[in-house]
């Protein structure tokens, strides 16, 4: 498997130069130069395989040449160490928990599975990974890479717009991991790092990489947990869609390479909050990003969605084509607090914001539609704890691992945001 950049201007590469990159040097995301139609026997067999051994197939195809099958397996099975269970919420309706990894959040498994990608080619040379958040990625890509010789981690977030909690999982670790607190938005810090993968005087002296999903290493693990969810259904005799709480539309991007792999999936919704740009292109047309917007899903406030060129990609920047496989709906944050309480009230089951957006949008839909609905349930809702605890009225309890991080000090410098000061902190380093 080769890789071209979404903006078409450099030379194919590996797998391997894709990942240690980051970012194509023409500013581009990396593409694979095709995605692979599996063959009818590999879907009859899903239901007999674990999920390490399901990613170790899948990544196979996007991997191999670059690394050996068998370092492959094993960092499957080291970054696929948690289950993902797909819990049956209502009729025709699925919550698939990707929130029961080590930082409790679905962002644990693409940053597992990048950091020993990236300790595997580092080749012993220093190299300093770059990651904005808007929440959850800071603490699993924190927690991915914490202690990994020869990985330094710098973590751009914006000042107080991520939970508490979520700031404790990665500006209490220390060691080889570094909080960056910018007087700014998530899109302000996305824009530092992308400047600094386009600024070549740095690249030149500085061994720099992503583990945002604009790196293949982040995105492409994140596909896996499409099949392993279509696994877990015990029948499926309607149609199939697919639920995403959407910010920078790596997790939707990871569920059309499913379905372009041949996964049954027949429509992804894309569900938003306020920050509707995807879901306004999807109405329009035209795609018009703006600064992002705070809500109580904060993970999602994106106005300029990286993923975004790769779904271009995909279709060959045909409107109708994306349209006919994604559609988008947007919520604001009262209409995601009455979705908490409803499902709740009736069900008894705790939805984090996000996951109330997912649910929503597979409602709209599912009014119109006779479907099989699985929505991405992405965080725990303990990490959202203030807002979950006042919307349902109720004690939500605290994980164990989660509890330890509450008390730690917290570590991060404040930092304007200036492209020219962020470049200077790092060639300092």
């Amino acid at each position: 498997m080769k890789y071209i950049s979404t903006n078409h201007k450099t030379n194919e590469t590996t797998f391997k130069e894709a990942v240690i990159q980051g970012l194509a040097i023409d500013g581009g995301l990396f593409y694979p130069t095709e995605i692979p139609v599996l063959p009818e026997n590999f879907f009859k067999s899903l239901n007999n395989k674990s999920l390490y051994l399901l990613a170790y197939e899948l990544l196979l195809n996007y991997a191999e040449g670059s690394i050996e099958n068998d370092c492959l397996r094993k960092l499957a099975q080291e970054a696929f160490s948690f289950e993902i269970p797909l819990v049956e919420v209502e009729k025709d309706t699925y919550s698939l928990e990707l929130f029961h990894g080590p930082t409790l959040a679905f962002k644990d498994v693409g940053a597992r599975v990048t950091a020993r990608f990236m300790s595997h080619f580092s080749n012993d040379k220093k190299l300093t990974i770059l990651v904005a958040t808007s929440g959850d990625t800071g603490s699993a890509v924190a927690n991915g890479f914490l202690g990994i010789d020869g990985v330094d981690v710098v973590v751009l977030y914006p000042k107080g717009m991520v939970s508490s909690i979520q700031e404790k999982q990665f500006t209490t670790l220390g060691q080889n991991i570094t909080a960056l607190e910018i007087n700014g938005t998530f899109d302000d810090c996305q824009t530092l790092v992308k400047e600094a993968f386009n600024d070549k005087d740095l690249r030149s002296r500085k061994n720099i990489s992503s583990a945002n999903s604009i790196s293949i290493a982040r995105f492409l693990p994140q596909m896996v947990y499409y099949f392993y969810a279509y696994a877990q259904l015990k029948e499926l005799n309607k149609p199939l869609v697919f639920s995403v709480p959407s910010g920078n539309y790596g997790n939707l991007t990871a569920g059309l390479f499913a379905k372009k792999m041949g996964l049954p999936i027949d429509k992804f919704i894309a569900s938003a909050n306020i920050n509707d740009v995807v879901p306004e292109y999807l109405k329009s047309g035209k795609f018009m990003p703006r600064l992002s917007k705070n809500t109580i899903s904060n993970a999602m406030d994106v106005g300029n969605p990286s993923n975004f060129a790769r779904i271009l990609e995909m279709y060959d920047h045909d409107w109708k084509s994306i349209k006919k496989d994604i559609t988008g709906y947007s919520f604001t944050d009262s209409e995601t607090k009455k979705t908490m309480k409803d499902v709740f009230n009736r069900t008894g089951y705790v939805l984090d914001p996000h996951g109330a957006v997912a649910y929503s949008g597979l409602k709209a839909y599912q009014k119109e539609n006779d479907v099989i609905g699985i929505f991405l349930e992405t965080a725990h809702p303990a990490k959202f704890l203030e807002t979950v605890e006042k919307t349902l009225s109720k004690k939500i309890e605290i994980p164990e691992n989660l509890k330890a991080t509450l008390d730690k000090k917290k570590l991060s410098i404040e930092m304007e945001n200036s492209f020219e000061v962020f470049k200077e902190f790092l060639l300092s380093r």
